[in-house]
């Protein structure tokens, strides 16, 4: 998605506009409805902005471990999807 500023908003929205453009989304500052110049973050900003981000999940996993240590690996195992049958079965029951 691309954001189009004129001047006088890219001034007032600043912080704004950087945060979008760490964010991935282009910005573009137009003078007098033309484009002048375009916001894009640093290699080293995506790269604090990654780690964050992935510090920011583990810390949201790990706040689990404790609750969860005591149980055996097969409590979290994912069922088997349905088949092609019981999906049919449960489609006529469900439907008619």
């Amino acid at each position: 998605m691309t954001i189009h500023v004129n001047i006088g908003e890219a001034k007032t929205r600043l912080s704004e506009l950087l945060a979008a453009a760490a964010r991935g989304e282009e910005v573009v500052v137009n003078k007098a409805g033309v484009p002048f110049a375009t916001l894009v973050p640093t290699p080293e900003a995506l790269q604090l902005a990654r780690e964050a981000r992935v510090a920011k999940r583990l810390s949201a996993f790990g706040c689990l471990a404790d609750k969860y240590k005591d149980q055996p690996a097969s409590a979290f195992d994912i069922p088997p999807p349905m088949t092609g049958a019981e999906f049919d079965e449960r489609t006529r029951r469900k439907f008619g």
